[in-house]
């Protein structure tokens, strides 16, 4: 009997269909925060623009405002076309009204003057600066109405929609939402989760260690990329191989009512996978065709859908990254799953007969090699690189130059 044949196997495709499915009962509420919290947040409604932008119409640059209709007066002798310069516009005041042959010294960002269409850039004039009210001023004819105005509502018009919900708040969008004066948003709450790393032979960072044992790594692992995805972790268990100190501990974590568990280790088929033990009866395990992450499983303790991953550190990142991030991206809008690109092979790589064989590799902006071997152990190979490869199952070797599917992990 082969080693998978007690669990079923799948693609990566339907796995992560199944994950997805197992995640739809996530419904964050909303909440509101303020601005300043606000950034890598999801939008929870639409932000209806409760002004225009820009709010008036004012000047692109320092200039002189005019009435573009009077540089097509006669010119002088020197070419330019006299105009007599009025009180200055300071950006933030309210100006006066213009008149037929004045122009009004402006400032970048000030209310244009009623009456002017235009502005003309100071290093235009003659005789240059910025010259005392009465005196005359020369500027090129023929300026053109609109010139260096910035139009009121040309960004976005009062009643636009600004911002959509579900969208996630980056820098130029909560920059957009303060033009707008917002200083809270509605945004979605972000799924809780509880943790769980497995196995007797690990250990938590930082304590005694026995011969026979290792530091827990995934358990850090998992914490960041949940972060990453805007999930906030409840609480983190390193949980024995015992089924029964597992079963009290899940059952005292239900009663926080989390949106989702998280479990590393547990899931294949040796005699302490308290994982399995626990949730085989009203979950599923299967065997994923990937390397590494084979070992997966699915439950719903309590109607709280339950993610089981695999132990060995890299097939944990793996799994998050393949499975996990972009099933909470299209389910809770979450932050994006990781950006996709098509990149040729920097050397040649071995498939792996009917499994998608996931390596780490490094992208140098013209190619991608990779980082150490394919081993789920390989922690520090994996720590020095930016992305994930995706090799199609197959048989035959894989030359430099061929295109392949990469995750950026940057």
């Amino acid at each position: 009997m082969s080693r998978h044949a007690q669990h079923p196997v799948r693609s990566v495709d339907e796995h992560l269909r199944a994950v997805t499915e197992a995640l739809r009962s996530v419904r964050p509420r909303a909440e509101t925060v303020s601005l300043e919290d606000a950034l890598g947040r999801v939008l929870a409604e639409d932000l209806v623009a409760p002004l225009g932008l820009q709010p008036f119409d004012n000047s692109q640059m320092d200039g002189f405002a005019v009435r573009a209709a009077d540089s097509r007066r006669a010119p002088g002798e020197d070419g330019h076309v006299p105009f007599v310069v009025v009180a200055s516009v300071p950006a933030g005041h309210v100006p006066d009204p213009l008149g037929p042959g004045e122009a009004a010294p402006i400032m970048t960002g000030a209310p244009l003057p009623p009456g002017a269409d235009a502005v003309v850039p100071v290093e235009e004039t003659r005789p240059g600066g910025f010259p005392a009210p009465g005196t005359v001023l020369r500027l090129p004819p023929d300026q053109p109405a609109g010139r260096f105005v910035r139009r009121a509502g040309e960004d976005v018009a009062e009643g636009d929609t600004a911002l959509f919900a579900g969208q996630r708040l980056t820098p130029a969008r909560l920059g957009l939402a303060a033009a707008l004066g917002c200083a809270t948003l509605p945004v979605r709450t972000r799924p809780r989760a509880v943790l769980y790393t497995t196995g007797d032979e690990v250990v938590a960072p930082g304590a005694p260690r026995g011969p026979a044992q290792i530091f827990d790594a995934n358990a850090a692992i998992l914490r960041a990329q949940l972060a990453e995805a805007g999930v906030e972790v409840l609480a983190a268990h390193l949980v024995p191989d015992d089924a029964g100190a597992f079963a009290a501990r899940l059952a005292a974590d239900a009663a926080r009512r989390p949106d989702l568990f998280v479990s590393s280790g547990g899931v294949s088929e040796g005699a302490y996978e308290v994982i399995r033990q626990v949730l085989g009866p009203q979950g599923e395990f299967v065997h994923v065709a990937m390397q590494p992450g084979g070992p997966q499983g699915l439950a719903r303790p309590e109607g709280v859908p339950f993610v089981c991953l695999p132990g060995n550190p890299v097939s944990t990142l793996v799994s998050f990254e393949m499975f996990l991030r972009p099933a909470l991206t299209e389910v809770v809008g979450a932050p994006a799953p990781r950006p996709r690109r098509t990149v040729p092979l920097a050397e040649a790589v071995r498939p792996l007969p009917g499994r998608t064989q996931v390596r780490r590799g490094v992208w140098d902006g013209t190619s991608v090699r990779m980082v150490g071997g394919p081993g789920s152990h390989l922690l520090a190979a994996a720590a020095r690189a930016d992305a994930l490869v995706l090799l199609p199952p197959g048989d035959a070797e894989l030359p430099a130059g061929t295109p392949v599917e990469t995750l950026s992990l940057d």
